[in-house]
């Protein structure tokens, strides 16, 4: 899983609130179990017409948001069904952070594990950077994760909380096969010795 530390890039805003992960990425998208190539169809049917044209009024078809790497929306984000496709279509599409007022909780905890940060603000603190994320290409975000911070494009600082276990997976790119690898010296030497003591199983 890629580390994530510091990122400053272009904030696209989607001030809706309950954005459910069949509105992510749609169920008929659902057949892979890769965590790459799914970023296409990032909030297809939003995106897209019937005949698979783009929606020109949807925030990441325009043209100063195609390459957003944050996405500022409204409460409840991630609500809807437990998909872990949802945070792979975001991920693959480019996108690392999301900040909103409050996220499902299932959707919260897969986006630590798929290297993004999620960043539940007070709403006041989401309305400033959506503002700040409405100005286009211009307005660029910094979140830092070791600060804990996020600082908008005219310099203004907003605090985070984040729980310091998942803080430290993020940082250092570990998802749950990268945590049971740090143990596999301690395994190893598990088996062996279990191995000797019953060398019949």
């Amino acid at each position: 899983m890629d580390k994530f530390d510091k990122l400053s890039g272009v904030a696209a805003p989607m001030p809706m609130v309950n954005i459910d992960t069949d509105m992510i990425i749609p169920k008929q998208f659902l057949k892979t179990i890769k965590r790459s190539g799914l970023g296409v169809n990032l909030f297809d049917e939003m995106r897209f017409d019937r005949d698979g044209n783009e929606v020109p009024d949807f925030v990441l078809n325009k043209p100063q948001y195609r390459a957003a790497e944050i996405l500022v929306a409204g409460e409840n984000f991630g609500c809807g069904s437990s998909r872990e496709h949802a945070p792979w279509a975001i991920k693959d599409f480019g996108i690392r952070c999301v900040i909103a007022p409050s996220f499902a909780d299932i959707f919260y905890n897969n986006c630590f594990k798929n290297g993004i940060l999620p960043i539940a603000l007070p709403q006041e603190q989401v309305d400033v950077l959506m503002k700040d994320a409405e100005k286009g290409s211009n307005a660029r975000i910094e979140v830092d994760l070791e600060a804990q911070t996020i600082t908008s494009s005219d310099g203004d600082v907003i605090s985070f909380d984040v729980d310091s276990f998942k803080k430290h997976c993020l940082m250092n790119g570990l998802d749950d096969i990268g945590l049971t690898m740090e143990k596999a010296a301690s395994i190893d030497s598990f088996e062996t010795t279990a191995s000797q003591a019953r060398p019949w199983v």
